[in-house]
């Protein structure tokens, strides 16, 4: 049965970031990347899925402002994609936001123009959420991977 937890222990969101991370080559990567994530981690709200007590998922929250959070990392094992622990993970976080007053939960994703599989899941995932894209900002990361910004009111 899967169970979401808010993790505090920052070895515990070191450890599932990486774990989760390095999974899923196909959406995060280089591993210097990953790693960095893994140690910023450390101080973010930080949810995780667990199935049988193994952790499958995880959202790190960035806190932007007194209104806004925002989804910095969010990744789920491929084999637990469509089975709702992204959906759950995103509840975690909403719920969180919702009671310390914020009002937007936010999130940055590859753009459509950028013509990469995945990513349309992403996205796809995202709008069943309720989010709604508000801008493409094209050298964010870089002109091969433009950024689509993307907001959800709580």
């Amino acid at each position: 049965m899967m169970e979401i937890k808010q993790v505090d222990c920052p070895d515990e969101k070191s450890a599932v970031t990486l774990s989760i991370m390095h999974s899923l080559p196909a959406w995060f990567s280089p591993p210097e990347d990953i790693d960095s994530k893994a140690v910023l981690y450390r101080e973010f709200p930080f949810f995780a899925a667990y199935d049988g007590g193994q952790a499958v998922g995880f959202l790190a929250l960035k806190l932007r402002n007194e209104f806004t959070g925002d989804i910095h990392s969010i990744g789920v094992l491929e084999a637990y994609h469509r089975h709702g622990a992204g959906a759950a993970l995103l509840n975690a976080a909403e719920d969180y936001l919702r009671e310390r007053n914020y009002r937007y939960l936010t999130v940055k994703t590859l753009d459509a123009s950028a013509n990469y599989e995945p990513y349309e899941r992403t996205r796809q995932f995202y709008c069943k959420q309720g989010f709604v894209p508000l801008e493409v900002i094209k050298h964010y990361w870089n002109e091969e991977n433009p950024c689509l910004f993307m907001v959800k009111g709580l």
